[in-house]
């Protein structure tokens, strides 16, 4: 609203709302931080677990940071920006989701002091941005090389991730599942490995419990055998992929087929019969004992194949075919007159179980499989879905240490040798600078003392402790929150990846930085829902007319 010699001019719609200077920075921090801290109590080994019910009623457990905050329902626009620091954080390295989100709350908490000593937030996001810049150098700096392929270092990164989890107790088991699976997969490109987590499929199956979770190797089809004829065990499996469908097809385009006497109603029935059995001897021609089929299979041609000994599941979805390609070195075939032997792939065993109440299809034992799977079990949906979650992020870090063979011990050791490290950087910076470089450094110790305020540990002792430690020397003392005390974490077998660490410092640093950079907001009005029309003649006007609208 502006006004001209009294005559009022309208800019901004009816409805909208503005925030400018200190007041919108101050509503985006505080957004920001309520964010950071609902996630704060989650981590680390002793963070607790958050209950999450959506609108229908759905309930999730987890301590898992995207998943809380993906349930929750983010009104703020500040607070969208750090859902999004979680979501980057997964997509790019699958864990640190909270770390990341409680160190962009704690970058604009810090800020936040600043601005009220009125240092400028140009000013701060230029010492924001060189401080992150030596806080990456730092863990280059401090990162252990290991092997790619060195199980023990894996299995140990793995358990680290499942550590402040659900399924902690049988992480060590869990563990071995994860490290073999991504081995298994991983492919040498040039000098590096590749990993694609999609080649793992992960099914879950409510029952029995954690324990009885297994590494296939081969593929589970959530699908049964088609035909009760058929075998339900088949040794030394010769499988053929197909992604048609084993029917007679029906004309492209319309037809009519004259049919004027019972002769040539069954010479019609006949043939029909006669394609299906062709199929099947297509089929069996080439020595294949178990078909796998993306499209459906005749009534007809299931007959026909139980009658050869061949066993059939169809339906099967299109990431799975690719999987079963990968696992069993198939070929998926397209067209029936074209398949060979060489088209068809080997596994050990095709066998359908009954898991819980449904029938799956195990296809194990391939040889040098490109594909594996695990079937999660436990005692409820819960907690298999806790389960799933715990192995995808199990997963990652297992990728990211292959990906990138570096890693940094864990317990907020790097994080207190990156505040040493940024305090001394801060000394040889000019003016205010110097100050947010300072606040960085602050910012990042808030992980350390954040997992022993969570283990119920005096967070200032913690972290005077911790700060004592690395003055000293020792770069990878941190906090045990078991013993409730500092010690040297590399003993403790604390491992986890540069790449993790590397990304938490990237995604809470342009967060916070995009938060702090915003001086003005406005916000249009919210839509009004349109009149409803009225009711017309002989109440049949509105929406859906009739007497029960």
């Amino acid at each position: 609203m502006a006004t001209t010699q009294g005559v009022p001019v309208l800019i901004l719609k009816e409805g909208s709302s503005r925030s400018r200077g200190k007041e919108a920075q101050h509503a985006n921090i505080m957004a920001a931080k309520i964010i950071a801290e609902a996630v704060k109590s989650s981590l680390g080994p002793k963070g607790m677990d958050k209950m999450l019910v959506d609108s229908l009623g759905d309930v999730t457990i987890t301590s898992d940071g995207r998943t809380i905050l993906d349930e929750i329902d983010v009104e703020h626009p500040a607070a969208k920006m750090m859902v999004e620091v979680a979501k980057t954080q997964d997509d790019e390295v699958g864990d640190g989701t909270t770390t990341s989100v409680v160190i962009a709350g704690e970058l604009l908490s810090k800020a936040e002091d600043l601005l009220n000593k009125n240092v400028h937030p140009t000013v701060i996001i230029d010492g924001y941005r060189k401080a992150a810049d030596k806080a990456l150098e730092t863990l280059e700096k401090i990162a252990i090389s290991v092997s790619p392929t060195d199980k023990k270092a894996l299995k140990k990164v793995a358990m680290t991730s499942m550590g402040s989890k659900l399924v902690a107790e049988n992480r060590e088991q869990l563990a071995d599942i994860a490290v073999d699976a991504v081995l298994h997969v991983a492919e040498k490109v040039g000098g590096e490995y590749k990993v694609d987590l999609d080649n793992i499929m992960v099914e879950k199956k409510a029952g029995e419990s954690i324990t009885d979770t297994k590494l296939i190797k081969g593929i589970v089809l959530d699908k049964e055998i088609v035909h009760p004829g058929m075998p339900k065990r088949i040794e030394n499996a010769k499988i053929a992929l197909l992604d048609l469908a084993l029917e007679v097809e029906k004309t492209e385009f319309d037809a009519k087929i004259n049919i004027e006497t019972p002769e040539q109603m069954e010479a019609f029935l006949h043939e029909e019969e006669n394609m299906m059995r062709d199929m099947v001897e297509k089929i069996a021609a080439t020595g294949a004992n178990v078909v796998i089929c993306q499209k459906g299979i005749d009534d007809m041609v299931q007959h026909f194949l139980a009658r050869k000994g061949i066993s059939a599941v169809r339906r099967a979805k299109k990431s799975d075919m690719e999987k079963l390609a990968k696992a069993t070195g198939g070929k998926v075939v397209t067209n029936l007159q074209d398949i060979t032997e060489k088209d068809l792939g080997y596994a050990a065993l095709v066998e359908e179980r009954k898991i819980g109440d449904d029938k799956m299809t195990f296809v194990e034992g391939c040889k040098n499989p490109r594909s594996v799977a695990i079937l999660i079990r436990g005692g409820t949906e819960r907690v298999v879905d806790e389960a799933e979650r715990s192995v995808h992020d199990a997963l990652c870090v297992v990728r990211d240490v292959v990906q990138e063979p570096k890693i940094v011990i864990g317990g907020g050791a790097p994080e207190v040798e990156v505040a040493r490290s940024l305090r001394e950087f801060a000394e040889t910076l000019p003016g205010r600078e110097q100050l947010a470089v300072q606040s960085y450094a602050e910012a990042v110790e808030v992980v350390p003392t954040t997992l022993g305020e969570n283990a119920g540990l005096d967070p200032i002792d913690i972290i005077s402790d911790l700060r004592a430690f690395h003055e000293k020397g020792q770069k990878w003392a941190g906090v045990d929150v078991f013993e409730g005390k500092v010690v040297d974490m590399e003993k403790n077998d604390v491992y986890e990846p540069l790449a993790v660490k590397k990304q938490i410092i990237k995604s809470a640093t342009e967060a916070a930085s995009m938060i702090l950079k915003i001086d003005d907001v406005i916000a249009a009005g919210k839509m009004k829902a349109p009149p409803t029309p009225p009711k017309g003649p002989e109440g049949m006007g509105g929406e859906g007319g009739g007497e029960f609208d």
